[in-house]
């Protein structure tokens, strides 16, 4: 009997260890479920602040719209007036594709695997570089979001050069931003076709180029953190949504504001300076776009808003601003190093200006 009561006793705490380990089972398998209720309730949350979002910069805009000439006339000040109208007429129109570039530019971030473009991507870079420039039609993305992506497919193997045409690409010839052009330039379908292959041309040039030129102590890649992939679905496209929306908001405000009082401020005399020859008119917006910093789904409604330049400089404008502007420079010197950024923004806004002065030659 002693020896049966020790054995129960000794077998006891085995007994009840085994016991419990249906609970343990069951919180372990508590966690996906979880995730999948966490997952459901970022989409939702993902959903509403699209939508309010949009909905409170278009309920701004337009309260903006109807009070701001209203108060122009009270204090009988028309160029105030014209200010407010080329103000809210950018805005309003931009915000729409702001919206649906930032949500398709955070969906592609945090759900297109990164692997994706090692795997369809040639490994000649002459190829590459055509190819990679080319896929930013279907894969489109903010120019803010272009570079962080292009240093992390350079390190999980993409040629340099096919990542930098990317780079270049995405922000420039998504479908979202074509879209754009066409209803900025309305009855203007030479526009759309004109900035699509002066901003492919440019992406390919500058691909080759630093394939046959570009040397690997200029560009530096940053080391990969251990925190890189640690948002990814639906909190990488909540954190992604956020960000670039009110990032790419924020310089859309900005774009409109400057646009409106470059139209107002700047005397006809000197614009006719510019707009009497080409050739200025041309490089006066190619810089503009360079200061400006406009977000490329809503650069379109800047540049038709700039009356009484020729179609070649508002297509420069357009071309340039998405590759070249003093957001981007900032990025790249952070990101691969100021001898890069200096060297391939300098040599990228001359190629744009080049590609978008032949390009409005031959179609427009």
């Amino acid at each position: 009997m002693r020896v049966q009561n020790e054995r129960t006793v000794a077998d006891g705490p085995r007994e009840r260890t085994v016991a419990d380990e249906p609970p343990e089972r069951t919180v372990v398998g508590g966690p996906p479920e979880r995730t999948v209720a966490d997952g459901l309730r970022l989409a939702v949350r993902a959903l509403v602040y699209a939508v309010l979002g949009g909905a409170a910069l278009l309920a701004i805009a337009t309260v903006v719209s109807v009070l701001g000439p209203m108060l122009a006339i009270d204090l009988y000040t028309p160029p105030v007036a014209a200010w407010w109208t080329v103000f809210t007429a950018v805005a309003v129109q931009g915000v729409p594709f702001l919206l649906l570039g930032t949500v398709v530019s955070a969906a592609i971030g945090a759900f297109v695997p990164e692997r994706v473009f090692t795997k369809l991507l040639p490994r000649n870079q002459a190829l590459a570089v055509p190819v990679a420039g080319a896929a930013g039609v279907v894969l489109p993305g903010c120019e803010c979001a272009s570079v962080p992506v292009a240093s992390s497919l350079m390190r999980r193997g993409v040629a340099p050069a096919a990542a930098l045409a990317f780079l270049l690409s995405a922000p420039a010839i998504n479908p979202v931003v074509l879209v754009a052009t066409s209803i900025a330039f309305p009855n203007q379908p030479k526009m759309v076709l004109a900035r699509l292959v002066a901003s492919l041309a440019t992406a390919v040039v500058m691909g080759w180029l630093w394939a046959r030129f570009g040397r690997e102590e200029w560009l530096r890649l940053p080391k990969r953190s251990r925190t890189a992939h640690s948002a990814v679905g639906m909190k990488a496209f909540v954190a992604g949504l956020q960000h670039d929306f009110l990032h790419a908001g924020g310089f859309l405000v900005l774009g409109a504001a400057a646009a409106a009082t470059f139209n107002i401020a700047v005397p006809r005399s000197v614009l006719d300076i510019f707009t009497g020859s080409s050739w200025l008119s041309l490089l006066l917006l190619a810089l503009l776009a360079v200061v400006l910093c406009v977000c490329s789904e809503a650069d379109a409604f800047v540049a038709a808003s700039l009356s009484g330049f020729s179609p070649a400089a508002k297509l420069a404008f357009m071309v340039v601003g998405p590759m070249v502007d003093l957001k981007l420079i900032a990025l790249q010197a952070g990101t691969f190093g100021r001898a890069f950024a200096f060297r391939f923004s300098s040599t990228t806004w001359l190629v744009a200006v080049i590609s978008s002065t032949l390009v409005g030659w031959w179609l427009l």
